[in-house]
């Protein structure tokens, strides 16, 4: 089944290189890498069987939500433009601080947190339905952080 077309007013659109999806595109990518990163450490590292499952389903749950909205994956992927990202090389402070797992979750937990926040705040404007759902999810992750510790 073909997905419709973005449906953000015509003045948003102004190439495939829009801001909006932009920030769609990477704030998925990071939540959904970050998410990762905590399910493998609550999996292999705490030995939780419920609390990975709890990470896996988020992960899952999110991209549930942005298949919601009303943009094609190809149309992210044509937004994409890594080597001329002005933020593609700013350097990373917390690095080589982590000194464990405990470093490792924490920082994951909060970059996805963080970026679902980015992605519920833009959809307020482009996908008002979608936002209430990641707020949802944002939520959960700060639930799911209280059992991680």
């Amino acid at each position: 089944m073909r997905r419709p077309a973005l449906a953000v007013p015509a003045s948003l659109r102004r190439s495939m290189k829009d801001p909006y999806l932009r920030i769609l595109d990477a704030n998925y990518n990071r939540a959904k890498e970050a998410l990762r990163v905590a399910e493998d450490l609550a999996r292999f590292f705490l030995n939780r069987r419920a609390l990975a499952l709890a990470y896996k389903k988020s992960r899952h749950d999110l991209t549930k939500i942005l298949l919601k909205m009303p943009v094609r994956y190809r149309d992210l992927l044509k937004s994409r433009d890594i080597f001329s990202d002005v933020g593609r090389k700013t350097p990373m402070k917390d690095k080589a601080s982590k000194t464990g797992w405990p470093d490792i979750m924490r920082s994951n937990i909060k970059r996805s947190q963080e970026a679902l926040r980015v992605l519920e705040e833009v959809s307020r404007v482009l996908f008002p339905k979608q936002a209430r759902s990641l707020e949802d999810l944002r939520f959960r992750l700060y639930e799911l952080e209280t059992k991680s510790f």
